[in-house]
């Protein structure tokens, strides 16, 4: 058996934009033709952009999108192209279009519909109810979608034992959060050894909101190890040459596999083959499929926030960004990501001093921006204060100063930069962590302000160890050190600091992950290690932020349990646990 050829292109597509993925799909194919594969294989929902969420209500978008497939199709000759899109028949469903010869051969429909977490699938589409399986020649390959391959049965096992496929192939969309890609690849292998089975995984990448595409798609062997990795973060072409006989030979020393059982059920279902004809790839050099280096945890999470930015802008129609520059080490990587997302010539910092403002912040400040090469105006804010304390001041009277003090100086700031952003058509970039969201120590229509929020969901440590990265990437100091080494303050008050109000960052992170992405309780968090009164002021505090929380700008999911879709507490919500 001559060796069989696949290319897996990784690509970056936008929710809605039928003609420019159209457009996108087509050059990309283009880019394998010099390659001449067999297969040549696009991401879930490909055509349409994913997740397409309440589009896929409008039976308008669905007719659209079955036009641009038929229309993609009429292009396709010799080769088997798979593409991921919405396919409307008696219902939706999430689908595979499996096309040759100028038009659309069949059409795999997902089986496992993901209702969890970023995921509502079960909102839009319908299960998928048969298992086919395709014969190219005297090869045969099953295809199926994102979770599909996720459960350790059918519909895999179907097409490996039952329909004697000897290539899985998954097209996939799968949001990224900061170590998944690891533990994706171990169950892939797993996947592929336990049936015997070549498994090639064709990822999405890029930006969708607050969804992030890692791409890394690869191809592991029957014996589940790995025979190709694509890029994280980038758009890719993996071009692999399978020798699909080595699975037969696996099949016959393991006789396990004869004794295949379909589980609930007294028989094997049916498994449909459809025949797609001869294989007619001509003559072709063999190629060496290439296996791109993983990223370190810091390394990921930089790429997939600076993909965020870049794709939120690009994909909505933004141009340039401002900040509010405070001297701290949020606002600096916020800046500095930005930077790196859009080009420093489309981004602009304000130093907006009050009358706490430091030296060193505005020194800070300062040579952040000259080292990113950003342009760096000032506003003081001190008169607005003042006038501002002067116009309340018969309403304060007979009180003393507090939070209230602290946060004008925020909203004062936060009005400032949406004025700049509406005379110059700029976007506000909000700079919070998720360990102030978390607990909220921020300033509604204030710090808060923005259009989008980069580092919605890191925590103060995530923000720290990118900023360290940024520096030795860079081979220099980006980011200041004496912003890195300064102790965090909001500079609301004399001599203020973040550690007046709120426990130890690196301690709070340790107990905001256990409540938020683990779900432990009081009692259970407190038997971690961590004092009881510190863990009940910070649930309790988490709990008493929502109502602000759901009034933030969006942000990249970086963690298994983000704000928004990941985690949906009520407002309204009496139980402490």
């Amino acid at each position: 058996m001559k060796p069989f050829r696949i290319a897996l292109a990784q690509i970056n597509t936008a929710v809605g934009d039928l003609e420019g993925n159209l457009v996108r799909i087509r050059r990309w194919l283009d880019e394998t033709k010099v390659h001449r594969p067999d297969v040549v294989v696009f991401p879930e929902l490909a055509l349409s952009g994913y997740p397409p969420e309440d589009l896929l209500l409008k039976p308008s978008f669905l007719t659209a999108v079955r036009e641009a497939l038929d229309e993609l199709a009429r292009g396709v000759e010799d080769t088997v192209v798979l593409v991921g899109f919405p396919d409307r028949e008696a219902d939706v469903y999430n689908a595979a279009a499996v096309i040759r010869d100028g038009a659309v051969r069949h059409i795999y429909r997902k089986r496992y519909l993901p209702n969890y977490g970023v995921f509502d699938e079960n909102r839009y589409f319908r299960r998928g109810d048969t298992i086919p399986v395709y014969q190219l020649g005297d090869v045969t390959f099953g295809v199926n979608i994102c979770e599909d391959i996720w459960y350790p049965g059918e519909p895999l096992t179907s097409q490996a034992q039952v329909g004697h496929a000897q290539l899985a192939i998954n097209l996939s969309a799968s949001p990224y959060h900061a170590g998944k890609g690891h533990d994706r690849e171990r169950m892939l292998a797993t996947r592929a050894e336990d049936n015997a089975i070549v498994v090639a995984y064709c990822n999405l990448v890029g930006g969708q909101d607050e969804l992030i595409f890692d791409g890394q798609s690869l191809v592991a062997d029957e014996d589940g190890d790995l025979m190709a990795r694509g890029r994280a973060f980038e758009e890719d072409l993996l071009v692999v040459d399978l020798q699909l006989e080595r699975v037969f030979h696996e099949r016959l020393h393991d006789p396990r596999r004869r004794k295949f059982h379909y589980e609930g059920q007294g028989h094997a279902p049916i498994v449909e083959c459809v025949d797609l004809g001869p294989r007619r790839s001509a003559k072709r050099d063999a190629v060496t499929p290439t296996v791109a280096e993983p990223l370190s945890r810091p390394q990921e999470v930089l790429a997939a926030v600076t993909l965020g930015v870049g794709d939120y802008f690009t994909k909505n129609g933004f141009r340039d960004a401002v900040i509010g520059i405070s001297g701290g080490i949020d606002s600096a990587v916020t800046a500095a990501i930005a930077a790196r997302a859009l080009g420093p010539e489309r981004v602009h910092a304000y130093y907006m001093p009050s009358p706490y403002s430091s030296h060193e912040s505005q020194a800070g400040a300062e040579t952040l921006c000259q080292n990113l090469g950003i342009a760096f105006d000032e506003i003081a804010i001190d008169s607005v204060f003042d006038a501002f304390l002067t116009v309340l001041a018969p309403s304060f009277d007979g009180t003393s100063a507090d939070a209230t003090e602290e946060n004008l100086q925020a909203r004062i700031r936060g009005n400032l930069l949406m004025a700049l952003s509406n005379k110059r058509g700029w976007l506000v970039l909000a700079p919070g962590n998720k360990s102030e969201l978390s607990v909220g120590y921020c300033t509604l229509y204030g710090d808060m302000v923005g259009g989008f929020a980069v580092l919605k969901d890191l925590y103060k440590s995530d923000v720290y160890s990118v900023a360290r990265e940024i520096n030795r990437q860079a081979g220099r100091e980006i980011i200041p050190q004496a912003v890195i080494d300064r102790p965090p303050t909001a500079e609301l008050k004399p001599d203020q600091t973040d550690q007046d109000t709120l426990p130890p960052y690196d301690e709070l992170d340790r107990i905001l992950e256990a409540y938020i992405e683990r779900d432990l309780g009081t009692e259970e968090i407190v038997a971690l290690g961590h004092e009881e009164e510190t863990v009940r002021w910070v649930v309790d505090a988490v709990d008493g932020s929502e109502y602000k929380r759901r009034q933030a700008a969006p942000g990249i999911k970086i963690t298994t349990r983000a704000f928004g879709k990941d985690r949906r507490m009520p407002i309204t919500n009496r139980y402490r646990g």
